[in-house]
């Protein structure tokens, strides 16, 4: 199993409160919780195992195991009634992991709450420093820049934006096998995962849903447009689009801007977790930065107990910049993304003469220029390759 860089942050917290781990199916959730149950000596459960769901339904769990591992629970439909009986009277002696490939938040299907009781943790597909091995303490370690690519770093990353961040693709090192595993990941959720979670009669329209976002990466999504296309009504395709970032297949990014600057309020852009689904070459690399970048708002959230959240900033005339992220509600960080490396994007340098924000990154994925540019409205900009940026996230 690689290292994930989540895993000593785990092991501090279960003897504190019960920990809920969430992310995309096929991530490491599993690995990284049989990992922690070899290192403790506890035992695993897994709900769509049938013998593993009998000793869960009648609570027949290992009384010697020091560690209980739970994985996919949520799909019991009283789960956290279940699970809040369980902490309560086994929470001071059991360290309790309970895992899932679906928004934990979000499938409580009634109950009482867990508030109090945990600590939540989102796992990522592998990030290119996680992968390179690349150090990380706090998120404001970022601007020091002290991590510094290698030179095998570059084949490192290209092998990243092509077959993505989840181990088995990645590890193979197949194109061939990457579409392949590709292919079958989005079918199985669809036809798995909605049907035991979800309510939904068009499958098949749903899946031809999904299977247009690929071309929709980088524009701002139309719901009447794909409404129109799917002839199905407009709540069918908004829900269906919530159900793709319930079950970690998608992501959605929200405008950000004062009303001052004429920018969007409500169309959203939709990336991939898997940002090797993504057709071009420049969105594939605009959905990988989206992912990085994700992965650094749910750090500073989930790590650092800080809100974070993940913008985009586009006018009503057109102007853009990829991404503005949003730390404790006020801007902290912009980036823009481009293949190759060029002067200072005149769109960013738009938002940053009207709003105050500290940072701010070109990021290109060609060549090899790193240099300061002058700074605007008090922003500190830099303009830099791909790798070296991706370096210092965590």
């Amino acid at each position: 199993m690689h290292p994930r860089r989540l895993t000593g942050h785990i092991e501090a917290d279960l003897p504190k409160k019960m920990v809920l781990l969430a992310g995309p199916r096929q991530c490491g959730k599993t690995s990284l919780a049989k990992d922690l149950v070899r290192k403790v000596g506890g035992s695993y459960y897994n709900w769509d195992i049938e013998k593993d769901r009998r000793i869960l339904v009648s609570q027949k769990l290992d009384a010697g195991a020091a560690l209980w591992a739970l994985d996919e629970i949520h799909k019991y439909r009283r789960w956290r009634n279940w699970l809040k009986g369980i902490y309560d009277e086994h929470g001071e002696e059991k360290e309790i992991l309970v895992t899932g490939s679906a928004k934990l938040d979000v499938y409580g299907r009634g109950g009482d709450s867990l508030q109090g009781r945990y600590f939540f943790y989102r796992l990522h597909p592998l990030t290119f420093s996680e992968l390179t091995q690349k150090s990380f303490g706090e998120s404001e370690d970022i601007f020091r820049f002290g991590q510094t690519p290698t030179r095998s770093d570059a084949d490192t990353f290209l092998d990243l934006l092509n077959l993505g961040g989840f181990p088995e693709p990645l590890f193979s090192g197949s194109t061939r096998f990457a579409n392949r595993w590709r292919l079958l990941y989005g079918t199985r959720i669809l036809r798995e995962e909605v049907a035991s979670l979800e309510h939904v009669l068009e499958i098949d329209k749903m899946e031809m849903l999904f299977h247009r976002i690929p071309d929709l990466i980088q524009s701002p999504i139309s719901i009447n447009g794909l409404r129109e296309d799917l002839e199905v009504a407009f709540e069918t395709v908004r829900n269906w689009l919530k159900i793709f970032e319930n079950l970690y297949l998608c992501f959605a990014v929200s405008p950000f801007g004062p009303s001052k600057l004429k920018a969007v309020k409500k169309e959203k852009k939709l990336y991939f977790w898997d940002w090797s689904r993504a057709i071009s070459e420049p969105a594939r690399m605009e959905n990988l930065i989206a992912t990085h970048l994700l992965r650094l708002c749910h750090w500073i959230e989930d790590i650092e107990g800080q809100p974070a959240e993940l913008r985009y900033f586009r006018t009503r005339a057109g102007a853009e910049v990829d991404f503005v992220i949003l730390k404790a509600s006020k801007p902290w960080m912009a980036v823009e993304v481009k293949t190759a490396e060029q002067s200072l994007d005149r769109n960013l340098k738009y938002l940053l003469e009207r709003v105050k924000v500290p940072w701010a990154f070109q990021v290109h994925l060609r060549g090899g220029q790193d240099w300061l540019a002058p700074s605007i409205n008090g922003a500190r900009i830099r303009v830099l390759p791909a790798v070296t940026f991706l370096s210092q996230l965590p």
